[in-house]
């Protein structure tokens, strides 16, 4: 009878249907409950267009916006900038690249203009650049 019904209705309009996003989810949420073989015969769309709603769903549930980092290279950090200035205070005699040897001695990998950005920033560099 139901289908019957709905024979008579999409008789009746002569547009494409337009279903709304809730009407949309319904049907790709009630796509799961049944075989895919008789999709054709319960749905009113195509078995195409429920993948694709479904996808689209299923996409914009998981995004993964949250676990985006912001661009560019991440910031060194506070202890190694420290270190950086303490030998450069300690040492008034060593240049950047000294400076970065030891830090990478002491295991922390940065590079000599990274060394010479932290110095320069704290009005230690030399004139001399690297």
């Amino acid at each position: 009878m139901l289908q019957h019904e709905n024979a008579v209705l999409s008789r009746r309009l002569t547009g494409p249907r337009r279903y709304s996003p809730a009407d949309r989810l319904w049907l790709a949420a009630l796509s799961s409950l049944l075989p895919r073989r008789r999709w054709a015969q319960v749905f009113p769309v195509t078995p195409a267009t429920l993948l694709a709603w479904h996808r689209r769903l299923i996409a914009r549930k998981l995004d993964y916006s949250k676990g985006r980092r912001s661009p560019g290279r991440p910031p060194t950090a506070s202890a190694v900038k420290a270190l950086a200035l303490r030998l450069a205070e300690e040492h008034p005699r060593w240049g950047c690249r000294r400076i970065q040897g030891e830090l990478v001695r002491l295991g922390h990998r940065i590079g000599a203009t990274t060394v010479w950005e932290i110095l320069t920033a704290a009005g230690m560099a030399s004139e001399g650049g690297l």
